[in-house]
Protein backbone atom coordinates (compact mmCIF):
# COMPACT_ATOMS: atom_id res chain seq x y z
CA UNK A 1 0.00 0.00 0.00
CA UNK A 2 1.53 3.21 -1.01
CA UNK A 3 -0.05 6.56 -0.16
CA UNK A 4 -0.07 8.43 -3.33
CA UNK A 5 -1.54 11.81 -3.01
CA UNK A 6 -2.07 13.83 0.47
CA UNK A 7 -4.85 17.44 0.63
CA UNK A 8 -4.70 19.10 3.44
CA UNK A 9 -7.19 21.75 4.35
CA UNK A 10 -5.84 24.24 7.11
CA UNK A 11 -8.38 24.93 10.04
CA UNK A 12 -6.75 26.93 12.65
CA UNK A 13 -9.37 26.53 15.32
CA UNK A 14 -9.03 25.49 19.11
CA UNK A 15 -7.80 21.76 18.63
CA UNK A 16 -8.40 20.89 15.04
CA UNK A 17 -6.05 22.14 12.80
CA UNK A 18 -6.84 20.60 9.43
CA UNK A 19 -8.87 18.17 6.99
CA UNK A 20 -6.68 15.72 5.51
CA UNK A 21 -7.53 13.69 2.43
CA UNK A 22 -5.16 10.95 1.04
CA UNK A 23 -5.57 8.68 -1.63
CA UNK A 24 -3.77 5.06 -1.55
CA UNK A 25 -2.34 3.44 -4.97
CA UNK A 26 -4.25 6.42 -6.99
CA UNK A 27 -7.37 4.14 -6.81
CA UNK A 28 -8.97 4.41 -3.02
CA UNK A 29 -9.45 7.85 -0.90
CA UNK A 30 -10.45 8.76 2.53
CA UNK A 31 -11.65 11.70 3.21
CA UNK A 32 -12.45 14.13 6.25
CA UNK A 33 -9.02 12.84 8.22
CA UNK A 34 -8.66 15.33 11.19
CA UNK A 35 -5.58 16.73 12.13
CA UNK A 36 -6.00 17.63 15.84
CA UNK A 37 -3.80 19.32 18.98
CA UNK A 38 -3.86 17.30 21.96
CA UNK A 39 -2.73 17.54 25.19
CA UNK A 40 1.14 15.22 23.59
CA UNK A 41 1.25 17.03 20.33
CA UNK A 42 -0.31 16.40 16.90
CA UNK A 43 -2.35 13.34 16.31
CA UNK A 44 -4.49 12.13 13.26
CA UNK A 45 -8.37 11.16 14.43
CA UNK A 46 -9.66 9.01 11.40
CA UNK A 47 -13.26 9.98 9.55
CA UNK A 48 -15.69 8.97 11.88
CA UNK A 49 -19.64 9.75 12.15
CA UNK A 50 -22.45 9.30 15.24
CA UNK A 51 -23.90 6.31 16.08
CA UNK A 52 -27.76 6.01 17.19
CA UNK A 53 -25.40 5.30 21.04
CA UNK A 54 -24.29 8.64 20.55
CA UNK A 55 -20.31 7.48 20.42
CA UNK A 56 -18.37 7.93 17.51
CA UNK A 57 -16.95 5.28 15.11
CA UNK A 58 -14.57 5.11 12.87
CA UNK A 59 -15.96 4.56 9.16
CA UNK A 60 -11.96 3.93 7.99
CA UNK A 61 -9.02 2.89 9.59
CA UNK A 62 -5.79 1.12 9.83
CA UNK A 63 -6.53 -2.27 11.64
CA UNK A 64 -2.00 -2.17 12.19
CA UNK A 65 0.07 -0.31 14.27
CA UNK A 66 2.79 -0.21 11.25
CA UNK A 67 0.10 0.74 8.74
CA UNK A 68 -1.36 3.80 11.47
CA UNK A 69 1.98 4.87 12.52
CA UNK A 70 2.67 5.34 8.24
CA UNK A 71 -0.10 7.12 7.59
CA UNK A 72 -0.39 9.50 10.31
CA UNK A 73 3.76 10.62 9.83
CA UNK A 74 2.58 11.08 6.08
CA UNK A 75 -0.21 13.48 6.87
CA UNK A 76 1.53 15.13 10.18
CA UNK A 77 4.56 15.90 7.98
CA UNK A 78 2.36 17.25 4.69
CA UNK A 79 0.31 19.20 7.49
CA UNK A 80 3.87 20.95 8.59
CA UNK A 81 4.88 21.67 5.22
CA UNK A 82 1.40 22.74 4.42
CA UNK A 83 1.13 25.24 7.16
CA UNK A 84 5.09 26.31 6.37
CA UNK A 85 4.30 27.54 3.14
CA UNK A 86 1.41 29.62 4.38
CA UNK A 87 3.24 31.08 6.45
CA UNK A 88 6.00 31.77 4.22
CA UNK A 89 3.75 33.54 1.90
CA UNK A 90 1.48 35.29 4.89
CA UNK A 91 4.94 36.77 5.69
CA UNK A 92 5.97 37.53 1.89
CA UNK A 93 3.13 39.31 1.31
CA UNK A 94 3.58 41.73 4.80
CA UNK A 95 7.44 42.27 3.80
CA UNK A 96 6.22 43.39 0.81
CA UNK A 97 3.20 45.59 1.93
CA UNK A 98 0.62 43.38 0.58
CA UNK A 99 1.19 45.22 -2.95
CA UNK A 100 -1.05 44.42 -5.38
CA UNK A 101 -0.59 44.19 -9.24
CA UNK A 102 -0.39 47.43 -11.29
CA UNK A 103 -4.06 46.38 -13.03
CA UNK A 104 -5.67 45.83 -9.97
CA UNK A 105 -8.60 47.92 -9.03
CA UNK A 106 -10.23 47.63 -5.56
Amino acid sequence: MKITDVKVFIRESNQLKAFVNIVIDDAFIIRNIKVIEGQNGLFVAMPSRRVSTGEYRDIAHPINTETRNMVEKIIIDKYKEVLQEALNSANSTEKTGGEQPEDFEE
